[in-house]
């Protein structure tokens, strides 16, 4: 299994191709909502197996060293191999050594505990995609 981060365009393509089949397809969550115009500005993490994407996470750094973890998604067949916390891990190892102090992520209300064994804390409810309930939790490189 290889993790790859970066923000090329096929790297991105790839990205967008988990994604459609994870939440446009299986959580009918209306592609739209997905392609938000934040992929070529944001950095990507991509597992893949044997050459085959099967995984990817955006992490979206802003100027101030905060930033946003969204679109964690692996594939149906791929999922309980523990591949998304190794790819959250990644990207949270990744955000320390380019220097980000604080990683923001609004997760499905489910995963909260699933969140808070890397460290990240619950913040508050906030709005509903398509049917699913989101929860703000922060995770702090470097405590604000």
């Amino acid at each position: 299994m290889e993790v790859t981060i970066g923000n090329g365009k096929e790297l991105i393509q790839q990205a967008q191709a988990i994604r459609y089949q994870v939440f446009t397809l299986e959580q009918k969550i209306p592609q739209e909502l997905d392609l938000d115009g934040l992929d070529e500005d944001s950095l990507h993490a991509l597992v893949s197996e044997q050459g085959k994407p099967i995984a990817t996470a955006r992490l979206k750094v802003n100027q101030d060293g905060s930033s946003v973890m969204a679109r964690v998604a692996v594939s149906e067949e791929s999922r309980g191999l523990g591949i998304a916390s190794k790819l959250v891990s990644a990207l949270i190892e990744h955000a320390k050594n380019i220097g980000v102090r604080s990683i923001e992520i609004h997760a499905h209300s489910y995963l909260r505990s699933y969140y808070e064994k890397f460290g990240f804390k619950f913040i508050q409810e906030v709005e509903v995609v398509g049917e699913h309930q989101l929860i703000e939790m922060q995770y702090y490189i470097v405590e604000m």
